[in-house]
């Protein structure tokens, strides 16, 4: 009897629970509707990695293949070369922009004048840019005939000017730079905030017993940063085998003789589904940066929960 009652207590309980954040609930469903259409209802159409399409026949009614797309996608030279650049890129993408992120974010949490504000939009405003805006800009610097570049700086130091959208051994410092450039606002907000959430009573005893602001930086700050760190770390690293798509084919002009140092998987996966037609390449090279991209996630986090285990995503 007392158990029939608890139950039928509990009842109105969640009923009343569920009214209470019935208006989060609203809010969080155009998100969720996103995420199902964008990440979970393509899934079924992973099978095309296994297969070999015929458009007549359609998705499940052509022909089983295996894994032949992905012993022909691993012995091409194009394998090694779009896994290449996308791991090595990324890991540059994430050393250089947690590092300038925490500095300017370090810097900006010591400035106490009006601009204050001014400052934090300027630096965030690269990042709400388009990437085909970013790559006009770009363009309007490099471009052999009329770029800034040519024409006001090697011209005033007498120097030839470059053919940049053809010479290759500039590329890999242009995109780190035009990434840091961009995406540095994004991150440098999120450790700002957390640094002007940090209790400024331990600063003011610092200083007090003498400590400089380096000493205050490398004492204090960085240590009470390091859970926001490894969290965007560990985010990033479960994005390494994905690149920015605008980033690596837009701002090259997706030019041919680039290919070499701007050809990721994502770029690699747009090229073989439009421009070649290859959809079960494109497919299997989908499947494996979505698996390797998970399993490193995983082993990041697996390490995270060794050295700190409070600061482990999961």
């Amino acid at each position: 009897m007392k158990e029939t009652t608890a139950v039928t207590a509990s009842v109105p309980k969640k009923r009343s629970k569920f009214r209470r954040f019935l208006p989060v609930y609203i809010m969080a469903l155009p998100g969720l509707i996103y995420l199902f259409i964008n990440n979970y209802m393509p899934l079924p159409g992973l099978v095309l990695a296994f297969k070999n399409y015929n458009a007549r026949k359609g998705i499940y009614g052509s022909d089983w293949a295996g894994f032949s797309n992905f012993k022909y996608l691993f012995q091409t030279q194009d394998a090694f070369v779009i896994t290449r650049n996308t791991l090595c890129y990324n890991i540059v993408f994430i050393v250089v922009n947690m590092v300038c992120a925490i500095a300017v974010a370090i810097i900006l949490s010591e400035i106490t004048s009006k601009a204050k504000k001014f400052y934090q939009s300027a630096i965030l405003l690269p990042y709400l840019i388009s990437a085909v805006i970013v790559s006009y800009l770009v363009f309007a610097f490099l471009s052999t005939e009329n770029g800034f570049v040519n024409n006001s700086i090697l011209s005033l130091f007498g120097k030839e000017p470059i053919s940049w959208y053809t010479e290759k051994k500039y590329w890999p410092f242009i995109l780190v730079f035009v990434n840091t450039w961009k995406g540095i606002g994004y991150n440098c907000i999120i450790y700002l905030s957390t640094i002007l959430g940090f209790d400024r009573a331990y600063y003011e005893a610092a200083a007090i017993d003498g400590a400089s602001k380096w000493q205050q930086i490398t004492k204090i700050t960085l240590p009470m940063l390091k859970p926001t760190i490894i969290m965007l770390v560990l985010m990033a690293v479960g994005r390494i085998f994905y690149s920015d798509f605008g980033l690596f084919y837009q701002v090259p002009q997706n030019s041919g003789s680039l290919y070499s140092v701007t050809n990721t998987i994502d770029t690699y996966v747009y090229r073989g589904l439009l421009e070649l037609g290859d959809i079960t390449m494109s497919a299997a090279a989908g499947l494996y940066q979505s698996i390797v991209g998970f399993v490193l996630v995983l082993g990041a986090n697996l390490l995270v929960r060794k050295l700190d285990k409070d600061s482990a995503l999961f």
